[in-house]
């Protein structure tokens, strides 16, 4: 009896109604039409930090998915050190942070370059510098051998596991591959949108690696979104709006990977999820416009380079209060320095006073 769609004689022969999807397939066109050609009206400055914002989200929340939390900080400077960006505070990144920073950028601003065995390898390398997933040494840059038993997905505690999926066995993998990657290099009469959706499924469906699967099929995806739209800028995350809906993504994996080969309602979610992501992409316009609105309103201001420092950081969202001994820290300065520039922003009317300061008086923007 199958319980897989690996096991059914018709696979990897995926179908779907050709009917139902076409009207979700164009709603998403549009809107994804419409977040370009705004983005286009925007300055070069302003479209990098929206692709900054969108790159840094994309990273951490495709980490977050399986559970991995990132350094936001870490994980922005890697991006912008690797865009050649001009940002404030920049700092070191970790060999896990830069490794997940790398293939995200190498899917999307090489996109247009071929997925090979070697690529992918390439990949699940760069995320497993150390050839260990937490404290489990695993085959990198290799595809799984399953010498410790079958892949699957489980969950549950030790003894009473539920098994979610069971991958094909191991001595499949060559071929399985291979007939994936020609097919997503080939020319077909498939939308890129929808050949996202569909090797995203596919990908980790295979689930060929030992660890790293759901983000290299997540980086694949965003790979054949870019090449929908033939631009390396990304203004929205689908990672993003996955990990806001996680239960309901591996819910529906579940549900198609121990169906048939008709993935009609696999790719009809896909591309709602797409549509809230998009939608979603007004977040971090919102947060760019506001970035452009302040300097635009303070252009006449001249502050000095730790003053305009820690305007960035408060921008982009600072950890917790801002107090002169925070200030004095980040910008590597007295405390008397630092409350000598906080009074200079105050008196400008840029920085307010927080209510109810407690022992240490903090401070936050003042709205414009």
């Amino acid at each position: 009896m199958t319980k897989y769609i690996h096991e059914r004689p018709e696979w990897p022969n995926f179908h779907w109604d050709k009917e139902t999807l076409p009207d979700r397939l164009a709603a998403v066109r549009h809107r994804q039409g419409r977040l370009i050609g705004r983005m286009e009206t925007l300055g070069f400055s302003l479209r990098d930090e929206a692709v900054l914002e969108t790159l840094t989200r994309d990273v951490l929340t495709s980490s977050e998915i399986e559970g991995e939390i990132l350094d936001p900080a870490q994980v922005r400077s890697s991006i912008a050190r690797r865009l050649g960006m001009d940002i404030a505070g920049l700092v070191p990144a970790d060999r896990d942070v830069e490794g997940v920073v790398e293939m995200m950028l190498d899917a999307t601003q090489k996109f247009d370059q071929p997925l090979t065995v070697e690529r992918l390898f390439a990949w699940h390398a760069s995320l497993f510098p150390t050839g260990r997933s937490g404290m489990t040494r695993i085959r990198v840059g290799a595809w799984r051998d399953d010498s410790a038993g079958p892949m699957q997905v489980v969950s549950g505690p030790f003894g009473r596991e539920q098994v979610h999926y069971q991958a094909p066995d191991a001595v499949r993998l060559d071929r399985e591959t291979k007939l994936f990657l020609e097919w997503f290099s080939a020319e077909q009469k498939i939308d890129p949108v929808l050949k996202s959706g569909i090797a995203h499924l596919w990908f980790v469906s295979i689930h060929p690696f030992d660890d790293g699967n759901g983000r290299i099929a997540r980086a694949i995806a965003d790979m054949a979104l870019a090449r929908s739209e033939g631009s390396t800028k990304r203004f929205y995350s689908m990672s993003a709006q996955i990990r806001q809906e996680r239960n309901i993504y591996y819910n529906e994996l579940e549900r198609v990977q121990k169906g048939d080969l008709d993935i009609t309602e696999w790719l009809r979610w896909y591309l709602d999820c797409l549509d809230r992501a998009i939608e979603g992409a007004e977040v971090i316009l919102a947060n760019v416009f506001k970035k452009a609105r302040f300097w635009e309103c303070h252009a006449k201001v001249t502050f000095s380079g730790r003053q305009k420092d820690i305007l960035m950081h408060l921008l982009e969202g600072l950890k917790g209060k801002l107090t002169t001994s925070k200030y004095a820290k980040i910008e590597s300065c007295s405390q008397d320095t630092a409350l000598r520039d906080i009074k200079e922003l105050l008196e400008l009317g840029i920085l307010q006073k927080d209510t109810g300061g407690g022992r240490s008086t903090s401070y936050s923007l003042a709205d414009l």
